[in-house]
């Protein structure tokens, strides 16, 4: 089955236009795209937008061997003008399946938000599923692994979450991202983001065959994301994690009886949270990283630390020079052979601490050093390390 791409970007494009937003500015080039609308074997229509006759002639295609439009959402603004030839277009009613003459088969998959969704199948059993702006599939059983999912993958990073718990994506499923706003800088960092979720982009005019094998963008197994107070570290950690159904979110800070700001911060945290993630309020990493299960979030080792070194007394000199200093070497080696060991998928988060003013105290200094050579051993342990700056994720390995 072959698919072109005759537009891979949000219903208003990319730049939008008038917008004065940073990525509209540098969506220049191959980084433009106009409104996604796709062409399965010249036979199929799915989402008619403007300029469509002329996006398949700069491809190479045309659209006079159309037999079926289809539409996944409403479309908002004038109407889009029905280029000579082809048939009227439609939406197709929830679970409503359709056989074209050219052999393809339709299922409309129903979505938890306005719109639908089109499973299609070509008459070699190449199955494709592709999903309008903000739609994710609701209430779909077990299903086999589509060869090819089209999705909002940014912007509905849980309908991918959803899909893999379904088993409608495998570890051979091409994933390509439509749909794509203003929201993600284009470029690097839209393939990196992407590249997390198990997905990529293709430019607009693209053609690709279903059911061709592709490298899917891997996961690192193991990553360590570093940054300043209020960096964005967190939010990054978590969005490295989103398209899965189960992780398990390991809060090392706990709570704090009385502490309004504390509870307030932990709240924040809680609500970017998928409601499927479970939380762990502990410091015993680990027995979890030695257990098998779904990926595990850290956040974050600077906590860990913390308690760690209450533990041994470290914030004395007298004890931390009696024992305090071998005991937490000890346990610190503890972590960095379990987070070697482990067989999960870990994101873990800490401060990055050794840049800023020298602490006052020598118990402070004592925690500055050892965040940083606890930073440096468990880097060394990951496949990819980031550094965030500014809400910007520097790839420092991997």
């Amino acid at each position: 089955m072959e698919l072109t791409l005759l537009g891979t970007g949000a219903p208003a494009g990319l730049p939008r236009p008038d917008c004065p937003c940073a990525a509209c500015a540098v969506a220049r080039g191959l980084d433009a795209r106009a409104a996604t609308a796709l062409l399965v074997d010249g036979a199929l229509l799915l989402d008619l937008t403007p300029g469509a006759a002329l996006a398949a002639a700069r491809a190479g295609h045309s659209l006079a061997g159309v037999r079926q439009v289809l539409l996944t959402h409403p479309h908002d603004g004038p109407a889009v003008e029905l280029p000579p030839g082809l048939p009227a277009a439609g939406r197709v009613p929830d679970g409503r399946r359709l056989t074209l003459i050219s052999g393809h088969r339709v299922r409309a998959v129903p979505l938890d938000s306005p719109g639908t969704g089109y499973e299609v199948t070509s008459p070699d059993g190449e199955r494709l599923l592709y999903l309008p702006p903000g739609g994710a599939p609701a209430g779909q059983g077990e299903v086999r692994p589509y060869d090819m999912v089209v999705a909002d993958v940014s912007g509905r990073p849980d309908a991918l979450a959803r899909l893999r718990a379904a088993g409608g994506i495998g570890p051979a499923t091409d994933v390509i991202a439509v749909h794509i706003d203003h929201d993600v800088p284009p470029g690097r960092e839209l393939a990196r983001r992407l590249a997390t979720l198990g997905a990529r982009a293709v430019p607009d005019g693209t053609t690709l065959l279903v059911g061709e094998y592709h490298a899917v963008p891997d996961l690192p197994r193991r990553a360590l994301v570093l940054g300043g107070a209020r960096s964005g570290k967190s939010v990054e950690a978590e969005r490295r994690l989103a398209g899965f159904a189960q992780v398990v979110y390991v809060a090392t800070g706990g709570g704090r009886e009385g502490d309004a700001e504390w509870a307030a911060r932990i709240g924040l945290h809680r609500e970017r949270r998928p409601a499927s993630w479970r939380t762990e309020e502990t410091c015993e990493l680990a027995p979890l990283l030695g257990e098998s299960g779904p990926p595990l979030l850290i956040d974050c080792l600077a906590l860990w630390l913390t308690d760690a070194m209450d533990r041994v007394g470290a914030w004395d000199d007298e004890k931390w020079a009696a024992g305090g200093e071998r005991a937490l070497r000890e346990r610190t080696a503890e972590l960095v052979t379990a987070i070697r060991e482990t067989t999960r998928t870990v994101v873990a988060v800490s401060n990055e601490v050794g840049s800023g003013v020298v602490p006052a105290t020598s118990s402070g200094r004592r925690f500055r050093d050892e965040l940083g050579r606890l930073n440096a051993a468990f880097a060394a342990e990951c496949e990819q390390v980031l550094l965030v700056v500014a809400g910007q994720a520097l790839p420092l390995r991997g």
